[in-house]
């Protein structure tokens, strides 16, 4: 557990409970502050209550008048699409507003550090697509390396969770935007922006919000070297602001749409080889093609970001190649499950965006397609740019008939996995994948894109051979 530090004696509001809100209250407790908390679900605060904290109704008049900050939960909204009442309140009554992340970065350091010969590094990874699968992988580099990592955040273990620092190691972070954009303090030494694409748009007002929520990361406390993708125009710019030169090898710029050139610090990959040139020179090159747990140029770019994370800390070329060829992959996100009668059989639940689903789709060929959910603010017809891909779609979601009329590819509207899983392995052929990549939300049949997943995989291994 990382105590709290800056607010001993003082009384901190906690709302929401679930997994980062206890989190936060423990570590809030260990650091000698007095939490107290508030989730509008009755059994939340049973639990809380249950573990011996405080709980004190946040919408009351008056409640703020003896709290010195207000610690929230990702899921509440706090600016857009309006903020929620108690955060409303909190900033009326004048009551800061933070969060877990901002917490962790204000109390991580101690004073043990000055004793290490190296001091503890963060390495957080923002963006919209492939951020879980570049910070584990990152984590997996650092482990195969020797290096002592803890992996936290949005994966992994709660920021406040995690274990103090020793010497030499890492934390590495996944952070939503809902994450970066209100958290008070941000100050990792490394930090990675893998792209950006339209997503959570009515909880930032538009994308231009939603960038600067994410652009947060490397604003606010300036990390010793950003990685940034830029084959989108908001990575193109952010390494632009951050970079004081052509050769300035503070940023180190990735692409997976072309070679990069120039004085300054590159990784891209083209046609499967990532390739990394640093002034002017090459300095590491990997053939990506035959790594079974990264399929597919959108798991190129995530390799390249991994790689160049690890790079900033000193890795060789070889030991991240090596660690690179071990990687197994992440649950829900080209996940391979079967290989039978050849057929592939793939689970990507965690694509729950337009973006997201088209690189999962563009990795495979002849696509039996699962998809369909609760649809994002966009519509889902941008998909039709992967219809040559797509032997079939089964939808499934209570929208399902909607989702299908937008699609140019032949759909069947299923709506259960049951019923799409059924179909789609009843139609294969060898040479053929079948793949779920939802393009939606899971909250229409689902509690999120986990259990989604899960029972996608168990569907399909039902019906496999024995």
């Amino acid at each position: 557990m990382i105590p709290v530090k800056g607010f001993s004696g003082q009384k901190v509001a906690v709302l929401g409970l679930g997994r980062s809100g206890l989190a936060t209250a423990r570590a809030l407790q260990a650091g000698k502050a007095e939490p107290v908390c508030w989730d509008d679900n009755p059994a939340a605060r049973e639990v809380a209550e249950a573990e011996g904290f405080v709980c004190a109704d946040l919408r009351r008049h008056g409640a703020f008048d003896d709290i010195a900050t207000l610690i929230v939960s990702p899921g509440i909204p706090h600016l857009y699409p309006d903020p929620n009442p108690i955060v409303a309140a909190a900033l009326e009554a004048g009551v800061p507003v933070d969060n877990d992340i901002g917490l962790f970065f204000r109390s991580f350091a101690g004073p043990e550090w000055n004793n290490y010969d190296s001091p503890p590094r963060v390495i957080a990874v923002t963006g919209s697509n492939g951020k879980s699968t570049t910070a584990a992988l990152i984590h997996h580099i650092l482990t195969e390396a020797g290096r002592e990592a803890q992996l936290a955040g949005n994966i992994g273990r709660g920021v406040l969770d995690i274990d103090p620092g020793g010497d030499g190691s890492v934390v590495v972070l996944e952070l939503s935007s809902y994450q970066t954009e209100l958290a008070r303090a941000l100050t990792p030494d490394v930090a990675v922006f893998t792209n950006l694409s339209p997503d959570h748009l009515d909880r930032h007002g538009g994308m231009g919000g939603y960038f600067a929520a994410k652009r947060r990361l490397f604003a606010e406390g300036g990390p010793d070297r950003a990685v940034i993708g830029i084959d989108e125009k908001e990575g193109a710019f952010l390494a632009g602001q951050l970079a004081e030169g052509r050769a300035d090898d503070r940023v180190i710029r990735v692409s997976v749409a072309r070679k990069l050139t120039g004085p300054g610090w590159q990784v891209f990959a083209r046609k499967g080889f990532l390739s990394e040139y640093r002034k002017g020179r090459q300095a590491g090159s990997i053939d990506l093609r035959g790594i079974t747990g990264l399929p597919g140029a959108h798991n190129h770019q995530n390799a390249c970001s991994a790689y160049a994370a690890c790079r900033a800390l000193g890795l060789a070329p070889r030991v991240i190649e090596d660690a690179l060829r071990s990687y197994p992959g992440l649950p829900h996100r080209s996940q391979i499950i079967a290989e039978v009668g050849g057929i592939t059989y793939v689970n990507d639940s965690k694509a729950t965006n337009v973006d997201s689903a088209l690189k999962a789709l563009s990795a495979f060929r002849k696509v039996r397609w699962v998809c369909g959910g609760l649809e994002k603010e966009g519509g889902v017809a941008a998909l039709n740019a992967a219809a040559d891909q797509v032997v079939k779609a089964y939808v499934i979601g209570r929208e399902a008939a909607n989702f299908a009329m937008q699609l140019k590819a032949d759909a069947l509207v299923c709506t259960t996995m049951s019923e799409a899983v059924e179909q789609a392995m009843k139609d294969a052929q060898p040479g053929e994948t079948v793949l779920l990549a939802p393009a939606a939300a899971s909250f229409d049949q689902y509690d999120n894109f986990e259990q989604r997943g899960e029972d996608f995989v168990a569907e399909v291994r039902q019906r496999l051979p024995e």
